[in-house]
């Protein structure tokens, strides 16, 4: 198979809600429960996408206000759309993130670390608008082990395509792991890290159930998938079917599984800080 370079970029919510989406609303509320923060607080969602972290904080943390930041102009459409009047949601990136000093109590980040280009830039501004003693937090997918939806996706493209194994998730970010992420978090400066493992039951009706979503063609999968002709998607696809194990009715179920980290701002964090924008 002849290997094109593949985006990691999600423009429109449609295609992700088929491919992700449903899997990371199941997440959400298990990460606020394991953060566990009073109501009232101001909440700052990085990366909000299409607002399913933001409506899970509005769902079960009783927060006093919920803003969310996204860089893409379809996603944010359809965030706004979902929670018109609950949540104030703004265009932007996570490295400058359009809010002022102090401006929030919690700053989480739903399954965005990873793709950012310059993550201690993005910590360092989430450290600049979180109060003091505030909680920073956020969650990526086990792309190596625990997200079976995108493993065996890539273990059987790998085994068809050599090229294939370079562009395969697990390989690709080494971060997305307990340990990085905890030393990550200490080297931005934060204090009390802690991680823990999220793990939901991703359940497909069929073979095709699962097959579908990647041909929409957004993210690295989808987009590898639809780069391929059609013969060769076509043995991708025996390939990885071959690879699962359903139910006797035809079912498939497999787990989806995050890595969650927090860690706490210092009392002295405004020292040092920039400038609001």
């Amino acid at each position: 198979m002849n290997t094109v370079h593949v985006s990691d970029t999600w423009e429109r919510g449609s295609p992700y809600e088929q491919y992700i989406g449903r899997w990371s609303r199941k997440v959400g509320p298990l990460f606020l429960a394991w953060l566990s923060q009073p109501a009232g607080k101001r909440w700052l969602d990085v990366g909000c996408g299409t607002g399913a972290l933001s409506a899970a904080i509005l769902d079960c943390c009783n927060p006093g206000s919920v803003d969310g930041i996204e860089p893409s102009e379809g996603f944010l459409k359809l965030a706004v759309r979902n929670l018109a009047g609950k949540a104030r949601f703004l265009g932007g990136n996570a490295a400058a993130l359009p809010l002022d000093d102090a401006a929030c109590d919690v700053v989480v980040s739903g399954l965005v670390l990873n793709f950012i280009p310059d993550l201690p830039a993005a910590l360092s501004e989430m450290r600049r608008v979180t109060t003091d003693g505030g909680t920073i937090a956020a969650y990526v997918w086990d792309y190596a082990e625990g997200m079976e939806i995108i493993r065996h996706f890539w273990d059987a493209a790998a085994s068809l395509d050599s090229a294939a194994a370079q562009l395969h998730e697990g390989r690709r970010f080494p971060m997305c792991a307990p340990s990085e992420l905890k030393a990550v978090f200490e080297g931005s400066g934060l204090e009390k890290v802690e991680t823990a493992p999220l793990d939901v039951m991703a359940e497909f009706r069929d073979f095709e159930d699962y097959w579908r979503p990647f041909l929409g063609g957004q993210g690295p999968a989808p987009a590898y998938a639809m780069s391929l002709s059609e013969e060769q998607r076509a043995t991708l696809k025996a390939k990885l079917k071959s690879a699962l194990t359903p139910a006797a009715s035809g079912a498939i179920a497999l787990k989806a599984r995050a890595w969650a980290v927090r860690g706490m701002t210092r009392s002295n964090a405004r020292a040092g800080q920039g400038v609001s924008h």
